[in-house]
């Protein structure tokens, strides 16, 4: 794959001042030409002080439809909750309607049914037909030291579903919920923020490697991505870009 379109920001702080700014750019674009923003969030913490910077923020939220790019497989009150973690750092401190903000349920004791009923959310909002994907206005995900992203998970079979929006992804056999490769490259932007000295090993795999993908996931993604890390993440990774 081609090196992607990297920023590289000195420390967190900075890099989330830029994340920021980004996302509100894409969302004012978006509501500009299409009358409303589709965001899917991102867990993890690298991207929590920007949900929190999004508070204060100075944009149309009945505007704003939210989704996740993957989920724990734990109730919404859990600690280990990505939409948990959204909703108290964020979403319950701005206007947007509650009717469209669109969590993972988890409820069911069938995870798959869970993905179905997902799926099934997805269709309706954006009105599609059978094998149609939608293209969401902005994609947030991040990057583990293994390489996953969203919850696929190297060599797990979730890397392969083609014909589907949700999957089931596990970790360690603890099922999540998780868009698939396909949905994600579907959108018009895609922003992964990564941090820290021990993403640097993967990253090098993921931007200049030629191995097997399905070892270090976040190489699937092939849509329209930018990449933010900061210095720590990306000492060492870019000196041959």
């Amino acid at each position: 794959m081609p090196i992607p379109n990297v920023r590289v920001f000195p420390d967190l702080a900075a890099l989330t001042a830029a994340a920021k700014q980004f996302v509100l750019e894409q969302a004012t674009g978006a509501i500009a030409q299409r009358g409303q923003f589709t965001v899917a969030l991102a867990g993890g913490n690298t991207p929590k002080p920007l949900y929190e910077s999004l508070v204060s923020a100075a944009t149309p939220w009945s505007r704003w439809h939210i989704f996740w790019g993957d989920e724990r497989y734990v109730p919404l009150e859990h600690p280990d909750s990505n939409a948990g973690m959204a909703f108290q750092a964020w979403l319950n401190h701005v206007p947007i309607p509650k009717s469209q903000i669109h969590p993972m349920l988890t409820e069911d004791a069938d995870p798959q049914k869970a993905a179905d009923r997902y799926e099934q959310t997805l269709r309706q909002h954006f009105g599609l037909g059978k094998g149609e994907f939608p293209s969401l206005d902005l994609i947030l995900l991040g990057m583990g030291p293994d390489g996953h992203t969203a919850s696929l998970f190297p060599h797990t079979a979730a890397l392969t579903v083609g014909d589907r929006l949700i999957t089931v992804g596990n970790k360690e056999s603890h099922p999540r919920l998780t868009f698939t490769v396909p949905l994600i490259n579907h959108a018009r932007q895609i922003l992964f923020l990564v941090t820290g000295a021990n993403k640097q090993t993967a990253l090098r795999h993921v931007f200049y490697g030629t191995g097997d993908p399905h070892l270090y996931p976040a190489r699937l993604i092939t849509g329209n991505a930018l990449w933010f890390l900061d210095q720590a993440a990306a000492e060492g990774v870019l000196e041959n870009a």
